[in-house]
């Protein structure tokens, strides 16, 4: 599967979405949230709404997801978001998490943020590594900051380490 574009997510891309993120929850490793939201309404509440994108096959098929949501709803936080990238589990180690994170920047940056920042369980190196390649610094590992209710490591407190980006442009 190649990515034949990285566009705007729509309430039609919901489906597909909704999928690949109960998929991610499944693992363990990518969210502290037992479930995805319920519906798009709920979902699209908590996003920044220029900064929801999917990646698409050739064919159409959405293969992974990224977004933006605020990290407080102070003026004074405007420019600073948290982002979650998805990936289809079948396409995983294409480059998709790569070709997203980088859209998501020249969005955000191109919509006034200066701060991306994300949480992410050390497990998940990978996705540590995405974000270290485009221009994301550890800020530090939050240990034991909060408690996992569900699949593999429910009953654990979890670390996640903290990173962020700052605008060069913004």
């Amino acid at each position: 599967m190649s990515v034949a574009m990285v566009r705007d997510m729509t309430e039609s891309d919901w489906p597909d979405v909704h999928e690949i993120y109960a998929a991610g929850i499944e693992t363990g490793h990518a969210t502290f949230e037992p479930a995805p939201p319920a519906t798009w309404e709920v979902f699209e509440a908590g996003k920044h709404p220029k900064l929801r994108l999917v990646a698409t096959d050739f064919a159409g098929k959405v293969l992974g997801w990224a977004s933006g949501s605020p990290v407080s709803a102070r003026a004074v936080y405007r420019g600073v978001v948290e982002d979650s990238i998805y990936i289809r589990p079948d396409a995983i180690g294409q480059g998709l998490g790569g070709r997203l994170l980088a859209a998501l920047i020249e969005r955000a940056e191109a919509v006034g943020v200066w701060t991306i920042q994300c949480s992410i369980f050390p497990e998940n190196i990978a996705s540590i590594r995405i974000h270290e390649r485009h221009g994301f610094q550890v800020l530090g590992t939050r240990e034991r900051i909060a408690y996992m209710s569900y699949g593999p490591e429910a009953g654990r407190w979890r670390d996640t380490v903290m990173l962020e980006r700052r605008s060069h442009a913004v």
